[in-house]
């Protein structure tokens, strides 16, 4: 039986400029680099509360990546949709989908990471949020 999920992988053309692109307006951490047998270059990631992994991988020995619309996408949480709005103004960026708000405070978001693939940011509930400043 699978006990628990470790990494996702992602193949890319340009591997420095997305590793760049999910450190600096992501805030991801890079865990480590490696060559791999086969001669993939490899860069692991994660975000600061969690212990998944994403990797990047830069083959092209395997031809060249085109992603389609709508293929995949991966989903972090963000504590305000606006916030990250601003944020992404820094590096000339914006939403390419949304803020889209519910009635509970939550809500969603899309950026396009820089091979196409798209990148979900979501808020958790208002409720979700008080609860954790009283617990605190």
């Amino acid at each position: 039986m699978v006990t628990k999920l470790l990494h996702t992988r992602y193949r890319l053309n340009d591997l420095e400029r997305s590793v760049q692109f999910y450190k600096d307006v992501l805030g991801l951490i890079e865990v480590r680099r490696h060559k791999s047998p086969r001669g993939s270059e490899l860069v692991f990631l994660k975000a600061p509360q969690s212990e998944e992994l994403i990797e990047l991988c830069y083959f092209p020995a395997s031809g060249p990546v085109q992603v389609q619309p709508d293929l995949t996408h991966l989903a972090f949480e963000v504590e305000s949709l606006e916030a990250f709005g601003r944020h992404l103004e820094k590096f000339g960026l914006k939403y390419s989908d949304g803020p889209v708000f519910k009635d509970d405070g939550s809500g969603f978001a899309f950026i396009d990471a820089p091979e196409g693939y798209e990148i979900e940011l979501m808020q958790r509930p208002t409720q979700f949020f008080l609860a954790m400043d009283k617990q605190a």
